[in-house]
């Protein structure tokens, strides 16, 4: 378990460190032509960060009603089955007062 920690942790500044050298290597300005006379100018990075923030949420975004579907279900999921446990429990607690009854109608054989 500590090896595993330990590994993810290096994964973990292996991708910062290259995330970090990609900003420094990509400083160069961009020019974004949004409209007709609106120009945009930043670094090459920095416009890379909010089209991939802009995607990320956008993602997120749509499974929120998947998600929410989900979680409804499981919900009805949790009390369809809570029903079915208490219908086994009175269905056994039941069981052996019935067949007691049953056995009092029957005559022995003798």
């Amino acid at each position: 378990m500590i090896l595993m920690t330990a590994i993810i942790w290096i994964l973990r500044f292996v991708v910062f460190a290259v995330l970090i050298l990609f900003a420094i290597q990509n400083t160069e300005l961009v020019h974004l032509k949004l409209a007709a006379d609106y120009q945009w100018e930043a670094p090459l990075v920095v416009v890379l960060l909010i089209f991939f923030a802009a995607g990320t949420f956008l993602g997120m975004l749509a499974l929120v009603g998947k998600l929410y579907r989900q979680g409804r279900e499981i919900t009805r999921l949790k009390r369809e089955l809570e029903r079915a446990e208490m219908a086994r429990v009175e269905s056994l607690l039941h069981a052996p007062a019935a067949a007691a009854a049953t056995d009092m109608d029957t005559p022995a054989h003798a």
